[in-house]
């Protein structure tokens, strides 16, 4: 089972990856094309509202169809939509091609869905946490990874890399990945599957998990203040880094990319926020995270012209963003266990939903107002995104206490 959580965790951060590593490309991707910087800018946006799109309906895919099946059409997807970027020769097929790698890109939280469904007993949060870290390697890595190979073969080539990555991906799932199709007793075991209303282990139509979305948003107060609050700070984040891509772009695409080591802070601090969270709760990991975020967001409205300052705006913001939302998702799933998977599937869709937001924001905001007006705007956001938080803290109390009132009568 150590091998196949390891070639998980590897399937969603290669995946996972292609959503950010052409973001220091994209001012030679436009040179190539001929396109404007302000279209070409809208392509991160594609790649994240294609991940949306495969967080609602494909992300209920885990509980019908087995594993490796699954998991190695996906990857194969993402590899044929990575080839047809690479070849086009308009922006309109390179955006479409994108709005497909996104969506395939979404294999990355399946992998973590299947890691905790086939994690031996006592297991399971270590294997989830394992794939969490995978992914969170790839977003960091990603953008190095694209700028360095864009210098070094162009970035037509360095899409072709990234495709034969998950070519390689869909082979060792196809192989290694277990072959047994979900049934009813492991999405009980799971809580996935059954929606509320349903049976557990009723089959779940991609109409059904989308018509759940109102329905699981006007049943839990908190998961609206969650998606609220994470929605804007993610927003804040796509901002900067699409922000920072299009600004640094004369400096070329290795230069852009050796800035997201930055964020190599962020990935340190995601075990501890998990056990600092257990420990004390998700309310005040989202407030420290989220200060410590504004913290970073401060120092890059200071500019750009003092790279050490960047740098540690953009790891004090990682930091900050990645200890928030992992004890948010940790908030999420906690509202009802046995239907975490649908709560995790509607925090996931709104949450990229808002940050696609973020990320077409980016040129306009930047041509209009410069790096400046562009910090700003996620300082803004971020303070926001801790506004709501604190609002949802003190609505908790009430809704707790109004949820355990019937308990002794039950008894």
């Amino acid at each position: 089972m150590t091998v196949v959580r390891l070639l998980l965790a590897t399937i969603a951060g290669t995946a996972i990856a292609n959503n950010y590593a052409v973001q220091p490309a994209l001012a030679t991707v436009a040179a190539d094309l001929g396109a404007g910087l302000t279209l070409i800018g809208l392509v991160p946006t594609a790649a994240l509202a294609g991940c949306m799109a495969g967080f609602a309906l494909l992300l209920p895919l885990t509980d019908r169809i087995a594993p490796d099946r699954l998991v190695a059409a996906h990857l194969a997807v993402l590899a044929t939509a990575l080839t047809v970027a690479a070849i086009s020769a308009h922006p309109a097929v390179l955006l479409a091609a994108y709005l497909v790698i996104g969506a395939a890109a979404s294999v990355a939280a399946q992998a973590g869905v299947i890691a905790g469904r086939h994690a031996p007993a006592g297991r399971r949060t270590a294997a989830i946490a394992m794939v969490a870290a995978g992914m969170s390697a790839g977003i960091l890595l990603s953008r190095l990874v694209g700028g360095v190979l864009t210098d070094l073969l162009g970035w037509r080539w360095m899409l072709l890399v990234f495709a034969a990555v998950a070519l390689a991906g869909a082979v060792a799932a196809r192989l290694l990945l277990p072959r047994i199709r979900p049934n009813a007793d492991q999405d009980r075991a799971a809580g996935a599957a059954a929606l509320p209303g349903q049976e557990p282990g009723a089959g779940q139509s991609c109409a059904a998990a989308l018509a759940a979305f109102p329905q699981q948003l006007r049943r839990h107060r908190a998961l609206r203040w969650a998606v609220a609050s994470g929605g804007l700070w993610y927003l804040a984040f796509h901002l900067v880094w699409v922000a920072l891509a299009l600004a640094l772009a004369p400096l070329g695409p290795t230069v852009i990319g050796l800035y997201s080591l930055a964020g190599l802070l962020g990935f340190v601090v995601l075990p501890y926020a998990g056990r600092v969270t257990d420990r004390f709760g998700p309310p005040r990991v989202i407030a420290a995270g989220l200060l410590i975020a504004a913290a970073g967001a401060t120092l890059l409205t200071t500019g750009l012209a003092h790279p050490p300052v960047t740098v540690l705006g953009l790891a004090l913001l990682d930091a900050g963003l990645f200890a928030a939302q992992a004890a948010n998702q940790s908030r999420v799933q906690a509202l009802d266990p046995r239907h975490s998977g649908s709560l995790s599937s509607v925090y996931l869709v709104l949450y990229f939903a808002v940050g696609a937001v973020g990320a077409a924001l980016a040129a306009p905001l930047l041509h209009s107002a410069g790096w400046h007006g562009a910090a700003l705007v996620a300082l803004g956001a971020l303070l926001a995104a801790l506004a709501v938080d604190q609002a949802a803290v003190r609505g908790e109390r009430p809704q707790r206490l109004e949820r355990d009132e019937p308990a002794p009568l039950q008894t």
